[in-house]
C-alpha cells in the first residue's frame, strides 16, 4: 500500500540559503503518514475513538537534493513492517515530474495507549488494513549510533518549551527537536567566532546531509531543556555533529542525534574545502 502525498513548498518553510528547512521535511513526512493512515481507514477520529496513537521513536533522513519555494513535492510512503508494538515507515521525496530522489527517510513508530502512554500490541485488523497482501517481513533496523565521548569544549544552550512547540498529543513535536538542534548548532558556530556573516564572506555554507534522531522521552509545555552539541570526524569537506537534549531539572535524556554535515560554496552549490582556520578554531570542540 504505497501512498503519495503532494505538497507545494511555501516561502516561509525555507531557510537562509533558500532551501527547505531540514525540520520541515519531518513535518512533510508526518503529513504523509497521517494521510496514508487515513486512506486505509485509520484517521484521527478513529484513533481517538480507540484511545490510541502512534509516536515516532527514531528518524533517519538523507537529504539528497535541495527543495525550494514553489517546488511541488511528491512524497511516497509505505509501511515496511510491523513488530509487536512498533512499525517502520519509509518515505521518498521527489519533485513532481522528476525521477531523482530529493530525500529519503525511515521512521520507527511505537503504538501507544493515549491515557497510559504505554506501548500496545498492534491489532491484527490494523496490520491487515495497511498490508492487505499479508504482513511484510521484518525490516532491518539500525539503532542511532552512540556519540563518542565529548571533547574538552562542548557548547550548550537552554530552551524553554513554548506553547507553539506542542502538538496535538501535548508533546514537543518531533520536528521541533530538530529546530532546537539547528539553533544550537548555529549558536555554537558563533561562539567559536564563525558567524553566518563570516562564513558568507568565506563563501562557505554548512548543510545537513543526514540526520539520525532518537526520541527517548517526551518533553511537554514548560519543560526547561538543555541542548548540548560537539563535533567528530571533522575533515576537509565534512563533519559529524552530535546533539543531546536533556531536561534541565532531572538530567533525563529527551532526544539525541547525529548529523552528517557537508561544506559547500553557496555561490555555486559545489563541495567546498574547509578553511584551515576552521580546523584550528574548532580543534578542542572535536571528539577523538
Amino acid at each position: 500500500m504505497i501512498h503519495t502525498s503532494t505538497i507545494t513548498v511555501r516561502h516561509y518553510e525555507c531557510d537562509a540559503y533558500g532551501h527547505v528547512n531540514n525540520a520541515n521535511y519531518l513535518r512533510y513526512m508526518e503529513v504523509a503518514a497521517i494521510e496514508a493512515s487515513a486512506a486505509v481507514g485509520y484517521d484521527e477520529a478513529r484513533y481517538n475513538a480507540m484511545g490510541t496513537f502512534w509516536l515516532i521513536y527514531e528518524t533517519d533522513i538523507d537529504y539528497l537534493l535541495p527543495l525550494r519555494a514553489g517546488d511541488v513535492v511528491e512524497i511516497k510512503t509505505w509501511v515496511a513492517d510491523f513488530r509487536r508494538v512498533r512499525s517502520q515507515r519509509y518515505y521518498e521525496f521527489r519533485r513532481q515530474g522528476e525521477d531523482a530522489l530529493a530525500a529519503r527517510a525511515v521512521t520507527d513508530w511505537v503504538y501507544l495507549d493515549r491515557e497510559t502512554q504505554r506501548p500496545l500490541t498492534v491489532p491484527p485488523e490494523m496490520i491487515a488494513a495497511f498490508s492487505p497482501d499479508g504482513a511484510p517481513d521484518s525490516a532491518p533496523r539500525k539503532d542511532v549510533p552512540d556519540a563518542p565521548p565529548p571533547p574538552p569544549r562542548t557548547f550548550s544552550m537552554q530552551r524553554r518549551v513554548e506553547w507553539r512547540d506542542i502538538d496535538m498529543n501535548r508533546h514537543v513535536n518531533n520536528a521541533t527537536y530538530l529546530n532546537y538542534m539547528e539553533e544550537c548548532a548555529i549558536e555554537s558556530l558563533g561562539s567559536f567566532g564563525w558567524s553566518l556573516e563570516r562564513l558568507e564572506a568565506e563563501d562557505i555554507a554548512i548543510v545537513a546531509r543526514r540526520y539520525q534522531i532518537a526520541y527517548k522521552t517526551p518533553a511537554v509545555w514548560g519543560d526547561e531543556l538543555r541542548v548540548t552539541t560537539y563535533l567528530s570526524d571533522l575533515r576537509r569537506i565534512a563533519a559529524v555533529r552530535h546533539f543531546q537534549i536533556v531536561r534541565a531539572h532531572d538530567g533525563e535524556v529527551v532526544a539525541r542525534a547525529n548529523a552528517q554535515w557537508a561544506f559547500i560554496h553557496p555561490s555555486s552549490g559545489q563541495i567546498a574545502r574547509v578553511p584551515e582556520a576552521i580546523l584550528t578554531d574548532f580543534a578542542d570542540h572535536v571528539a577523538t
